[in-house]
């Protein structure tokens, strides 16, 4: 794994560097091959005395990605690994048993399970239990955030009226709003 270590309101000490790359580092045990990644760490540090750490580590079929608030950055940085790890473990049940019923002989993930590993966290199941369907009205992003915050969700699926292709508006944690939109 590449690191990308950048700080804001932080400067970013090589003890601090060393120590996020370290932490981040024990992931790569989790996987069958080398990851080949660029990991994406962004430090803040907010006048309020709290440090943020974000994590991004983009791969080929998956995107691991956690954030974490602390007053100490050194415990951030712990916490952000374990959800990390958390994901990590999650999809790797999930991709593992997947493959292995399609009888593919080849796992994403290592077969590494730590001691301490809850049996029920890797048993959990995700299940659809509601199913919505709705005509998406042609509209722009605008329109679609109001409609939005008018019927109190945190998302609004619609049609771009100028690109007739499907979107996302979505409620930030900051209040502010994002825009999803297909790649093509």
């Amino acid at each position: 794994m590449r690191y990308n270590v950048r700080g804001e309101n932080i400067e970013i000490t090589p003890a601090l560097r060393e120590y996020a790359e370290k932490k981040i580092g024990k992931l790569e045990r989790y996987f069958e091959e080398s990851v080949d990644a660029n990991v994406n760490v962004n430090l803040k540090y907010y006048n309020d005395q709290e440090s943020k750490i974000e994590v991004t580590i983009p791969m080929t079929d998956l995107v691991l990605r956690a954030e974490e608030n602390h007053q100490d950055m050194y415990a951030a940085i712990d916490l952000v690994v374990n959800k990390l790890e958390r994901q990590i473990r999650k999809h790797k049940t999930k991709v593992n048993r997947k493959l292995r019923e399609q009888g593919a002989p080849k796992f994403v993930f290592s077969n590494y399970q730590p001691e301490d590993l809850p049996q029920d966290e890797l048993d959990e199941e995700e299940e659809v239990v509601r199913t919505k369907r709705f005509n998406l009205k042609p509209m722009d992003s605008e329109e679609a955030i109001l409609q939005m915050d008018m019927l109190g969700h945190s998302f609004f699926v619609y049609t771009d009226a100028k690109t007739n292709k499907t979107n996302v508006v979505y409620k930030r944690k900051d209040g502010k709003y994002g825009l999803i939109e297909p790649h093509v």
